[in-house]
């Protein structure tokens, strides 16, 4: 069997996303790899999306068919199905695209180091602006140089820094050794939100040693991106909001001992409630009641969400004077 399992979860509405982001699978530098695709009730075929694919291509690709569980569903049925004697596994999403040497670079930084946690940096167009390069930490943070060409490093304030702004992190040029994609998971609930970070946080927490690399090892597509196509006023931003509330209460039980740690969480929980609420306030300018069912379980979640509901009024009515 293969050195590197790749898991892609697979849905999408337009033909020739997942092609594109399977012809940068093939064309890597390094070959030792088997595809896990897991079509998670995608509207458009796949069995489309792989015609083209070249004999001993196809014969690489393992399609695994699922009712609808999102992203985070659908890369905890990829980790479910790593052969047993694969050392790694390697995230990309149907949309996004691989650089030729992403997994070459990756595999030889995990193994010269002794790493089971990988990150390359990550392009994209601009609409994905935030995202920012490895290294770039160096104006703003510790980092210690392991290698310069192609530039590695290793951050001992990992979780830290990656809490105070994590935009130099993405899925698609993650890697993970097997002491990592055979116990940690994604929490599928919060298809909305973090599941994501959620995920990050745990692989840095039990990972052995975790290394980042400055050379792109991905690019952002332009598919389907659950995250970013919910505007402000979609009815689901309040369950975005409401889902990210609850991953930043799970990382605040990670970090409970970490002040810093704890004061970069609770400033983005800030955040949240007040989206959530100015997106209720907009609500009501045009007319339309609030979410309530889902406004009363975050207040008993969280009862500062009433606290901050109370303060914005406040705030509206004085400036109206």
């Amino acid at each position: 069997m293969a050195k590197l399992t790749v898991i892609i979860p697979y849905y999408q509405k337009e033909p020739g996303i997942l092609r594109r982001a399977l012809a940068s699978v093939f064309a890597q530098s390094f070959q030792d790899f088997h595809v896990l695709v897991i079509d998670d009730q995608s509207p458009y075929s796949i069995d489309e999306e792989l015609k083209p694919l070249a004999d001993d291509e196809r014969a690489r690709v393992t399609v695994i068919r699922q009712a609808n569980k999102g992203p985070g569903g659908a890369r905890n049925t990829g980790l479910d199905h790593v052969p047993l004697d694969a050392e790694f596994a390697a995230f990309l999403d149907s949309d996004d695209v691989w650089t030729d040497d992403h997994l070459k670079n990756a595999v030889e930084s995990m193994n010269g180091f002794g790493a089971d946690c990988y990150w390359a940096s990550i392009t994209g167009s601009e609409a994905f602006y935030y995202h920012f390069g490895v290294a770039d930490l160096e104006a703003s943070d510790t980092v210690v140089r392991l290698q310069e060409r192609p530039l590695v490093v290793e951050i001992p304030d990992l979780s830290n820094v990656m809490l105070r702004n994590w935009s130099f992190l993405h899925l698609s040029s993650m890697v993970i050794g097997r002491s990592l994609f055979e116990t940690i998971r994604f929490d599928a609930e919060l298809r909305l939100a973090a599941e994501d970070v959620l995920f990050f946080c745990d692989c840095i927490l039990a990972a052995k040693r975790v290394v980042l690399c400055d050379a792109p090892g991905a690019k952002r597509g332009e598919g389907i991106n659950i995250f970013h196509s919910i505007d402000n006023d979609s009815p689901q931003f309040l369950q975005q909001q409401f889902n990210t509330f609850v991953a930043l209460e799970t990382l605040e039980r990670r970090f409970s001992r970490e002040p810093s740690a704890i004061a970069s969480i609770r400033s983005y929980q800030h955040t949240a409630r007040r989206q959530a609420l100015w997106s209720q306030a907009r609500r009501l300018k045009r007319r339309k009641p609030p979410q309530f069912q889902l406004l009363a379980r975050w207040v008993l979640r969280d009862p500062k969400l009433l606290r901050s509901a109370l303060a914005l009024a406040a705030g509206k009515l004085s400036r109206s004077r």
